[in-house]
């Protein structure tokens, strides 16, 4: 690639894209439906930045108008009711929950905006994939892309190059892979 009229240094293609395909975090959900109820149990890898796990037993109603799930993780004796995610706008959600630790004998309450587009909005973009395999059998995937776009500058007179162009940067990485097996009567 040749350099911009700046005179900086030619940028390998390598250093403009960084694509990491391997997961930090790996999760195996069970999921029975009983009676109206989808009783689950995740057990959650974390490999980076620190080698860590999670189960947690969850409880949720199958109807679509469901307004609510129970959590409840017995390694940090944790137990917490969390709503469904609110849409505020096309693109914000709203999430409050309770919770009680036994360990610590707290009881508090959190909220939670969410986006799809995370980051500051603009640059970063995560999403969700679902892949059903077989009934009963889903991969999901959490990915995120990072990205600078391209931008082409310039000035006159004003001891500013004519032309500039910045060629913009992609980091995207593959953040999660769920595997969720789902037994229905």
């Amino acid at each position: 690639m040749e350099s911009g009229s700046n005179g900086a240094e030619p940028t390998s293609w390598e250093e403009l894209y960084n694509i990491n395909l391997i997961p930090s975090e790996l999760f195996f959900k069970f999921r029975k439906e009983i009676e109206g109820m989808r009783v689950g149990v995740n057990l959650e890898f974390y490999n980076a930045p620190i080698n860590e796990f999670q189960a947690k037993f969850v409880l949720k109603p199958l109807s679509p108008d469901k307004k609510w799930k129970f959590i409840y993780e017995p390694i940090h004796q944790d137990i917490r009711i969390l709503s469904k995610k609110i849409p505020v706008t096309k693109f914000l959600n709203l999430q409050v929950g309770i919770g009680h630790n036994f360990q610590l004998h707290a009881t508090g309450w959190k909220w939670k905006l969410t986006t799809c587009l995370g980051g500051d909005g603009i640059s970063r973009i995560r999403n969700k994939t679902t892949l059903g395999l077989c009934s009963g059998m889903d991969f999901r995937f959490a990915w995120r892309a990072d990205y600078v776009l391209p931008e082409i500058t310039g000035a006159l007179g004003t001891g500013e190059p004519l032309f500039n162009l910045s060629t913009g940067k992609l980091e995207a990485s593959l953040d999660r892979v769920e595997t969720i097996v789902t037994h229905a009567q």
